[in-house]
């Protein structure tokens, strides 16, 4: 079996099916309810035994997010999901929406920009689980299923972490069905669970080891994550704005400038052909080189 299209798998994940945001958990019961997740984590097969509960609320959280990370994808029970919907959704809400509606087009960021369609583009630099736009990109595996290092840096994680599990449950059942790993330059959509971005691609970029200059063919696959995620966004009606990630540029290794601009040029390619189809594409950048990267690449000096 080849690589399964949108009209495939989107049923068995249910797709188009809305979630109903959860009450956030009141702030003062966030001790209990942690405790209670991460014994029920614990007293569940393939989980650490004689883990120790740390005594600081901070250690116990992490400790919640490092066992959610190692879990292998099998069906929560309701009461616990929504005990942990309650509390992503409260650490969604301190930390705070960004709405897309409060970032500046690129060609008012940067003005005489040479980018053809910077009017339907904007630079962000913050995190990506904030960012309120209609769907966000994953710099993911060929397995989908998020990062299994606990506590890990990378964005797969931060993605998977701040989703929820049912994010790796969607992942694993589109992959069940495929039965073969997801290819460099494809893509797959799902719903975002507890991000305020309502759906995630899931885009597989070129590994690039040691700093080198990629290949003419790891470009083509690059450019190639940038237009399987905005055809398969194109494909839910209710996707009108995009964030991509840098795809590749963190563990996966592609250089952040040559990876700026096969990423612009290859949205404002796609715009080209395709103008009405999307109000606005967010680049989010995290560093300093990164954002750095992207300033050149509008023409900034």
């Amino acid at each position: 079996m080849g690589q399964l299209a949108i009209e495939e798998y989107g049923p068995a994940i249910h797709l188009n099916e809305r979630i109903i945001p959860i009450d956030p958990l009141n702030p003062l019961e966030r001790v209990r309810v942690t405790e209670g997740l991460i014994d029920t984590l614990l007293g569940e097969p393939e989980m650490p035994e004689g883990a120790e509960i740390p005594e600081s609320y901070d250690e116990k959280r992490k400790l919640l997010r490092g066992l959610l990370n190692i879990r292998p994808p099998y069906p929560m029970e309701p009461d616990f999901l929504n005990s942990l919907d309650a509390l992503l959704q409260l650490e969604l809400r301190e930390k705070g929406v960004v709405a897309e509606t409060a970032l500046g087009t690129a060609a008012e960021q940067f003005p005489g920009t040479p980018v053809s369609h910077a009017g339907q583009m904007a630079l962000w630099r913050g995190d990506i689980t904030r960012i309120g736009t209609d769907a966000i990109v994953n710099a993911a595996n060929e397995q989908l299923l998020g990062c299994w290092q606990p506590l890990h840096e990378c964005i797969d994680n931060a993605i998977h972490s701040a989703a929820g599990p049912e994010l790796r449950e969607d992942c694993n059942t589109i992959l069940a069905m495929q039965r073969q790993p997801e290819q460099t330059g494809s893509a797959k959509v799902t719903r975002g669970y507890n991000l305020p971005s309502k759906f995630v691609l899931h885009t597989v970029g070129p590994i690039i080891d040691g700093g080198r200059t990629p290949t003419g063919e790891e470009r083509n696959r690059l450019a190639s994550c940038y237009v399987s995620c905005l055809e398969a966004a194109a494909e839910v009606e209710e996707i009108k704005t995009i964030t991509f990630c840098a795809i590749s540029t963190g563990e996966f290794g592609y250089p952040k400038k040559e990876a700026a601009n096969v990423a612009v040029e290859t949205v404002n390619g796609w715009l080209d052909d395709h103008p009405d189809r999307f109000t606005k594409i967010v680049f989010n950048v995290f560093g300093d080189e990164d954002e750095a990267a992207y300033k050149d690449v509008f023409g900034v000096k």
